[in-house]
């Protein structure tokens, strides 16, 4: 018989408000991200700019909060300027990054002008690789400044009259890493103290913005986290977050480890806190850095041979690669080549969400979080049509009734231990002792007088009674209990089978004095709603 568990909410006990920028997500022009999928010409949908009309439709219709853009490494060699204008006066680039010809087809003025499109606000990031301090500032007041410069009589000149007024701005993109051209992984001081006079210099462009500052680029870099310590200590006054990217892997098979990934993104989250909290100490500052989680995702990943002695959690050595038989790609955006992701629709969406409710409880410091396959979750696609996988529902319903104010949830019930495991030489996992098998966070939206419960069974087998205590929420009545699940992990939505795993409301949970009792399925997701 399964141990009924139990979560507890009151209102005595909140976290900090939640950012609708929690639910955003990240594109980068890899593969078909951009070409194929957010651009192609030839498509049947495509308006005058090129833009399939398809994928603009469904993502308008998910109420989207932002997008970071343009990437990601590509951004580290990417020239702006060479992106605007005429599109046959624009000069192609190479991309070292990804090994692709950089065309300018898409170039600066599209991506903000697809995000106008689609309904979402851009979050932009700045190449502070090759680029200048001047390139940066050119670029806020092309992108921002209303008129009577140079650069900004340029972009009215060229069709878009208002400012963009982006307002969030990324100074680079994983700087620590030896793989990002122009790296500053030998000299976090440089970094920071760079930082610095570019936030200024932006910040006096247009003193409405924001920035965020590169940490580590991920938990196992030998220099974690004293790298982004150094470099916060040069330039806390002038930034307003740290720009944090993680992606947690699972060996094949291991459901446990990959649905618990979200507590060595807990650990993460923790520790940049401490560190941001710590700087600001130093500089006796009342200040506040906010963390921006602008690249995250899960997998599962084969275990590979480990090399010992070659230098454990070393993320920088294996970066170190000059093949001389890689040879450039050009991407041809109506040549969209089909690829499926192993494993069905359902673990994905579980893996994500996880991580999203670990956000959630840490509501009051990280304000940002861009999904890496956000735009895919949302709308999936191929070369001809768009449908909706089963992430869609869930990171929807999360946009929809994760409003107002994060609460503090007690969760008990059963709970298992995840024994230290290694995928490959840098990507290495400490074990974890008593991870709840019933994973939440919950929402009180005051102004519709709303509190959700979201809940995730990471059992795999084992169904749960569940009690809900919401007594001190006075007046608040059971309304409504949302569930996906599916015995079948194989199981995936398709454009021809859009509705294989959709959510259902669930029957029979009988609510009284202020407990909830209800049952959650295994490996499932579950949303719980009251009503005052």
């Amino acid at each position: 018989m399964a141990q009924t568990a139990k979560i507890t909410i009151h209102p005595s006990f909140p976290i900090g408000e939640i950012s609708p920028r929690l639910f955003s997500a990240f594109l980068e022009p890899i593969g078909t991200m951009v070409n194929g999928t957010m651009y192609n010409p030839k498509h049947p949908t495509a308006d005058e700019q090129g833009f399939r009309g398809d994928f603009i439709e469904a993502l308008k219709g998910t109420a989207l909060p932002a997008v970071r853009l343009p990437g990601g490494n590509y951004v580290s060699a990417w020239q702006w300027k060479d992106s605007i204008g005429p599109k046959n006066e624009r000069k192609v680039h190479l991309d070292p990054a990804w090994y692709q010809y950089i065309t300018n087809e898409v170039g600066h003025d599209e991506y903000l002008q697809w995000a106008e499109k689609v309904g979402t606000e851009a979050l932009y990031t700045v190449n502070l690789g090759t680029g200048t301090m001047q390139d940066a500032m050119d670029l806020v007041e092309y992108t921002n400044h209303e008129g009577g410069t140079y650069w900004s009589d340029l972009r009215r000149k060229y069709g878009h009259e208002k400012p963009y007024g982006v307002k969030t701005w990324y100074l680079g993109n994983e700087m620590d890493g030896p793989w990002q051209l122009g790296s500053w992984e030998k000299d976090p001081r440089g970094y920071g103290v760079r930082c610095n006079e570019v936030s200024k210099a932006m910040k006096w462009i247009d003193a409405s913005i924001e920035t965020a500052v590169c940490a580590s680029s991920a938990p196992f870099m030998d220099h974690y986290p004293s790298w982004e310590e150094t470099v916060l200590q040069e330039c806390y006054e002038t930034v307003d977050y740290i720009s944090m990217h993680h992606y947690h892997s699972a060996p094949p098979g291991d459901v446990k480890a990959l649905l618990g990934g979200s507590a060595y993104y807990e650990d993460f989250i923790n520790t940049e806190i401490a560190m941001c909290d710590l700087v600001g100490a130093k500089c006796r500052s009342p200040k506040k850095i906010m963390l921006s989680f602008d690249e995250y995702g899960a997998m599962i990943r084969p275990n590979v041979p480990l090399h010992p002695g070659y230098g454990i959690h070393n993320m920088a050595r294996t970066h170190y690669r000059f093949d001389p038989e890689r040879k450039y790609i050009l991407h041809d955006p109506d040549h969209m080549p089909e690829r499926e992701f192993p494993g069905g629709d359902l673990l994905q969406m579980l893996s994500m969400a996880s991580i999203q409710l670990a956000f959630l409880r840490h509501a009051d410091r990280v304000k940002i979080g861009c999904m890496t396959g956000g735009l895919a979750a949302l709308c999936s696609s191929n070369h001809d049509h768009v449908w909706r996988s089963a992430s869609y529902y869930a990171l929807t319903e999360l946009m929809e009734y994760a409003r107002g104010t994060s609460m503090r949830v007690h969760v008990q019930g059963e709970t298992f231990d995840l024994p230290g495991y290694a995928i490959d030489d840098t990507s290495q996992y400490t074990g974890k002792e008593g991870l709840n098998y019933v994973d939440s966070a919950a929402a009180w939206d005051q102004e519709q007088e709303r509190l959700t419960v979201f809940v995730i069974n990471r059992n795999e087998e084992q169904e749960y009674p569940l009690n809900i205590d919401i007594k001190g929420f006075e007046g608040f009545r059971f309304q409504t209990h949302l569930e996906i699940a599916n015995g079948d992990l194989t199981l995936k939505n398709r454009y021809e089978e859009p509705e294989n795993i959709v959510p259902a409301a669930k029957e029979g949970d009988a609510f009284a004095e202020g407990v909830l009792q209800a049952h959650v399925s295994p490996l499932s997701w579950n949303v719980f709603v009251f009503q005052k």
